[in-house]
């Protein structure tokens, strides 16, 4: 049995807190986000070392509670002991002299884990004990010792004219106690730091095809619509590389589809140009040499009519010729009116027609629309250059600008036909591109407009967004067939 040494007095446990609430606020607001910028696998390592280290404080709270039980039962038990042994040796030295009793009981000083001292019967003052010499000079933290010391009453046995009190002591179990705890929190936090590192390397592992996930994000946020993932072994992953290749298929797909029609859409509009101005040429040709002819002609065979009145041998069929004629200028004037490009009258309806639909299509986004067209008709192929304009440009918009309100205005004015669409998105690059993917609409339209003998812009406004301008002349129709 240990030699038990002085008790050690009770401690309280005393916790500070800080001076204010805003310095743990302020702790916590530089604290979080350098969590947030840690790496998945090593905030989960975290999380799982802190659950560890919880469960290990719950299991130090037991066994600390169950070392204050054992210390309490191992002095009791020893007190019990010691109490006995003196109830004894009193019996036998009762009748002894008190110089002999001291000289007995003064050599012992400690019976296993108690004090033993000597006073008079008439007197509470004990004869004074040397220290224990078992880990002689160790102490704990107060706090400590406080969570272990048990209560526990002095015992006192009287013989004759001395009493001799035992005090039990367990301040050497509690620095046995303390040892032990010390030598467990370093195997504690070795054990933590080693399943720190081991969970860390496990998750890097297992979390590595991640990176290859976010490498396939990324090429395919840029344009690559062509990568693809490894079937990965573990079946979630599996899952997730197979869902990913689907949607890159569909959206390869989807892409190029897009540019199909959107290059079928320009090929149309460009075999559709090329017919309009070649009937244009063909009724041109028309008009200034066939329908020129039959006119002459016709006016020759009314000449003739009017000055052959008395030989009807020559004013019959001068007579034919001037009907045939006028038929003849009926089927070139029907021909022509067939080649001419359609009149710009229904240039309000179209664009009516097209806003209602993309209002349609887009109703997250606002749409505000001045048409000021006047009542004179434009030429068909002005007509249809606006139209196309500002479906481009409403294209555009719903795709690349992010948009959420969007303003046109045409308008007639100065011998001119003025159109601008702008939007409030987060703006372009300016002018127009060529880029895979994204079709040749701006470059078509470019196009169109410079045919025409136009000016087209493009500006990025101070308030934001992107703006488009066009001036295109005002051709009225006004070609008529003579």
């Amino acid at each position: 049995m240990r030699p038990p040494a002085a008790r050690l007095p009770s401690a309280r446990i005393a916790w500070r807190l800080p001076a204010g609430a805003a310095g743990v606020a302020q702790r916590h607001a530089s604290i979080f986000p350098r969590l947030r910028r840690l790496r998945l696998h090593t905030r989960i390592s975290l999380v799982l070392t802190g659950l560890a280290a919880s469960l290990l404080l719950v299991l130090a709270a037991l066994w600390l509670h169950g070392a204050r039980q054992g210390i309490h039962e191992e002095v009791e038990a020893a007190s019990r002991v010691s109490t006995q042994w003196l109830t004894a040796l009193a019996g036998e030295l009762q009748a002894a002299p008190a110089e002999r009793l001291l000289a007995v009981v003064r050599p012992l000083g400690r019976i296993r884990a108690n004090e033993l001292q000597v006073q008079a019967a008439a007197s509470d003052k004990a004869d004074g004990r040397p220290p224990p010499s078992y880990k002689a000079g160790r102490r704990v933290p107060e706090w400590f010792a406080g969570l272990l010391q048990p209560d526990f009453v002095p015992r006192s046995v009287a013989v004759g004219e001395l009493r001799l009190v035992l005090v039990p002591d367990a301040s050497r179990a509690i620095i046995d106690a303390w040892d032990d705890l010390l030598a467990m929190a370093g195997w504690a936090l070795a054990l933590l730091a080693l399943l720190h590192l081991l969970t860390g390397k496990a998750l890097a592992c297992a979390l590595r095809p991640l990176e290859q996930v976010m490498q396939a994000l990324d090429r395919t946020g840029r344009g690559r619509f062509d990568t693809r993932l490894p079937v990965f072994a573990t079946p979630e992953l599996g899952r997730l590389s197979r869902a990913f290749n689907g949607m890159a298929d569909r959206l390869a797909a989807a892409v190029d589809d897009n540019v199909r029609l959107e290059t079928e859409r320009e090929l149309a509009d460009r075999l559709q140009a090329s017919l309009q101005q070649e009937r244009r040429l063909i009724a041109r040709e028309l008009h200034d040499e066939l329908a020129q002819g039959i006119t002459a002609v016709r006016a020759l065979a009314g000449a003739i009519v009017q000055r052959t009145g008395e030989q009807p041998a020559l004013q019959g069929p001068a007579q034919s010729i001037v009907a045939v004629t006028g038929e003849m200028q009926q089927g070139v004037r029907a021909i022509l009116h067939r080649l001419r490009p359609p009149p710009g009258d229904k240039l309000g309806e179209d664009m009516a027609r097209l806003l209602a639909g993309w209002r349609m299509q887009h109703p997250a986004i606002v749409l505000h629309a001045e048409l000021a067209l006047g009542s004179r008709p434009l030429a068909g192929q002005v007509a249809q250059a606006v139209v196309r304009i500002v479906q481009e440009g409403l294209t555009n918009v719903a795709r690349h600008a992010a948009a959420s309100r969007v303003d046109l205005v045409v308008a007639r004015a100065a011998g001119q036909l003025q159109l601008c669409l702008r939007d409030d998105g987060r703006g372009a690059a300016g002018g127009p591109s060529a880029e895979a993917g994204c079709g040749l609409g701006l470059a078509g339209m470019a196009e169109r407009v410079a045919a025409l003998g136009g000016r087209l812009e493009f500006t990025r406004p101070a308030g934001g967004g992107f703006a488009l301008h066009a001036w295109l002349p005002d051709q009225a129709l006004t070609e008529e067939v003579s």
